[in-house]
């Protein structure tokens, strides 16, 4: 009885609200919602949309009271406006589906000489239709009011050709010289390197030890040039940008694109990570990327209840099938003019996002990304997983931090890379031919003039366990760095033009050393090996040229390992793990290790160049997360939805 009497009571408020204008008070968007829900709730609605400067269906979306589709149909019914039938073929050509997605809106056919439009009206949108219509009152027989959800979904089916040709060529098509998709291992290619080959070794035939100790001191200059650079940014002091101080009507719409593909055992994890960022979900743009064949993670996806903010966006099957190719498919799809991206095992600090545009405010209108720092959580499980912590302790905490003081270029990580999406589109975006689009993007903004700031915001991470998994991971690192040393030194007088010999000089010693020595480092042990077994300084004066090429070998591997443990010892100790630092008493083994792996970079590269080997995640030991916070910032308060409100 009680129950039949709370909704007789119901139908009659609904009846009464229907009967009545929409209060004024409300903006359009929620004045179309009213006697769909309590007029209390769309207060509250109306209250926390002004709070945020955002749509009040936005909020009763987010606070999961309204689909989208459903406040599209009661805006378009509200405006006198047709609604879009969502399984109706829209008059998009496949090249423009990038475009409208941007925009949100098309324009059709004409009609009595006039053009019309299909417009994804929702939030601050709506309100700019309602103010066109007052304008122009011939829009409502030319516009028609489409779901952002319909808009999306149709579009990634009946343009998924263009969406995925865009997101492959368009770089290669338009800018042709930064795009490894241009790069050919040819004969003309090969020539230089052959004949230098050939003329070191007919000069080691005739004078061997001559010419060893001009090609040790030739490699010496840049070796030990590294480890200094290295040291310098062991002694900078990274500064720390302001706190925010913005309130949550000043935060603008920020987009974050996790790209997956085989990753269903940490998809649960991540979801949970991204829901507890401590950010206004109304002001969230979450766009998860899988690929159309990957049927296990499209099976996790379907069973889990994703929040109103998230989207799933499938790559369409074509071009390469790598991590930039689907990060450029979503980036039409996102809305955000701050966009982050992400990897399935990531769990970053709530706070990162508000940190990042703390460094942007701070950095000025030339800062263009902003990248996180990246630690290890599973550091104690094996021998390479503690190796592998120590060196990106040394990477994150030391050496990127000491680059983005010193103003010089940085290589990007593969994740918590926080971009302007102006600046990200001007530069053509991600590279899908590169497979370390991350060092690739680095290189081209800086050349673009733009700037890059290291935050001290961390994004946990799994490192691999086994010796298996980390070779393929990092033959794919080098791989993708030896591409964009040939990318961008194709064209060295406009590269030294655009960047100048000051950061040049940097960038060339953080990428060309490092794969340099990872190639010539089991040389260098090799010899001096010899020189031990031959007992080379305990002979005649006569081997003067035998001793200097080996004093050099020994200050090159004694100066490149101390520079190399002394920024992992930092790194570990900044990050809390120091006792983590026995194990730097393996860098050698481990740097030959990195010798193979360069090896095999060289190999991959001139047989197959493009391909992604992928690492598995969601392997290791990784700590349990903590409890979302209780009550979550869009959700309505107790007692609302009641019929008293």
């Amino acid at each position: 009885m009680v129950g039949e009497a709370a909704s007789d009571r119901k139908r009659t408020f609904y009846a009464k609200a229907d009967a009545l204008s929409p209060p004024s008070r409300w903006p359009v968007e929620l004045q179309a919602l009213h006697g769909t829900l309590p007029d209390s709730l769309i207060d509250w609605a109306a209250a926390r949309a002004r709070d945020l400067r955002v749509g009040g269906d936005e909020v009763l979306i987010c606070a999961g009271l309204l689909t989208g589709p459903q406040a599209s149909a009661r805006l378009a019914a509200h405006l006198g406006l047709a609604l879009q039938p969502p399984d109706v073929p829209l008059p998009v050509p496949p090249d423009l589906a990038p475009t409208v997605l941007r925009l949100q809106t098309f324009q059709t056919p004409p009609e009595d000489d006039l053009p019309g439009y299909v417009i994804a009206a929702r939030g601050l949108y709506a309100r700019r239709l309602a103010s066109a219509l007052r304008e122009d009152p011939t829009l409502k027989r030319r516009a028609r009011v489409i779901a952002t959800e319909h808009l999306h979904g149709t579009l990634a089916r009946q343009c998924a050709d263009g969406i995925g040709r865009a997101a492959a060529f368009d770089l290669r098509a338009h800018r042709p010289d930064v795009s490894a998709g241009t790069i050919r291992f040819t004969r003309r290619m090969l020539l230089p390197a052959t004949m230098a080959g050939a003329a070191v070794a007919t000069a080691g035939l005739s004078a061997p030890l001559e010419t060893l100790l001009i090609v040790q001191s030739l490699l010496s200059s840049i070796f030990l040039a590294s480890a200094t650079l290295r040291i310098a940014t062991c002694l900078a002091r990274p500064e720390e940008p302001p706190p925010l101080g913005l309130p949550d009507a000043a935060l603008p719409l920020y987009s974050i694109i996790v790209p997956l593909y085989r990753e269903e055992r940490v998809l649960p994890r991540l979801v949970r990570a991204l829901q507890a960022i401590d950010y206004p979900p109304e002001k969230l743009d979450i766009k998860i990327v899988v690929e159309p064949d990957d049927a296990p993670v499209h099976a996790a996806l379907a069973r889990m209840a994703l929040p109103p903010w998230f989207e799933i966006i499938v790559a369409p099957d074509v071009g390469p099938r790598t991590k930039p190719k689907a990060l450029n498919c979503a980036l039409p799809f996102t809305r955000g003019s701050f966009v982050v991206v992400f990897d399935a095992e990531d769990v970053p600090d709530p706070d990162q996002l508000k940190r990042a545009l703390a460094a942007f405010r701070q950095g000025g209108r030339n800062l263009a990304c902003v990248q996180a720092r990246l630690s290890v959580e599973n550091a104690d499980e094996t021998w390479i997983s503690r190796l592998f912590a120590a060196e990106y302790a040394g990477q994150f905490d030391v050496l990127l931090p000491g680059l983005a003081q010193l103003r010089m270029p940085i290589l990007l990580g593969g994740t918590s890379n926080h971009f302007r999406r102006s600046m990200l589109e001007l530069i053509g975006a991600w590279d899908p031919y590169n497979v370390t689009e991350d060092a690739d993007l680095g290189v081209r903004l800086a050349r673009a003039g733009w700037t890059t700031a290291v935050i001290g915001s961390s994004t946990a991470e799994e490192a691999p366990i086994t010796r298996a998994a980390w070779m393929r991971q990092r033959t794919r690192w080098l791989k993708g760095w030896a591409q964009t040393l040939l990318v961008h030194g194709r064209q060295p007088l406009r590269l030294v033009r655009e960047l100048g010999w000051g950061n040049l000089v940097p960038l060339l010693l953080l990428t060309a050393g490092p794969f340099a020595s990872a190639l010539l480092h089991p040389l260098c042990v090799a010899w001096l090996i010899a020189d031990v077994v031959r007992g080379v300084f305990l002979t005649t004066p006569g081997t003067t040229l035998g001793v200097v090429a080996t004093a050099l070998s020994l200050t090159n591997l004694a100066i490149g390992y101390g520079a190399a443990a002394w920024s992992c010892g930092l790194g570990l100790k900044r990050r809390g793990q120091f006792a983590l630092a026995p194990i730097l008493i393996l860098l050698p083994f481990y740097w030959l290790l990195l010798s193979v792996a360069a090896w095999r970079a060289v190999v991959q590269l001139i047989v197959r160049p493009y391909w992604w080997d992928k690492t598995e995640h969601g392997l290791g030991r990784l700590r349990p997360q903590a409890p979302l916070p209780a009550g979550a910032p869009a959700r309505a308060p107790a007692g609302i939805l009641t019929d008293s409100a």
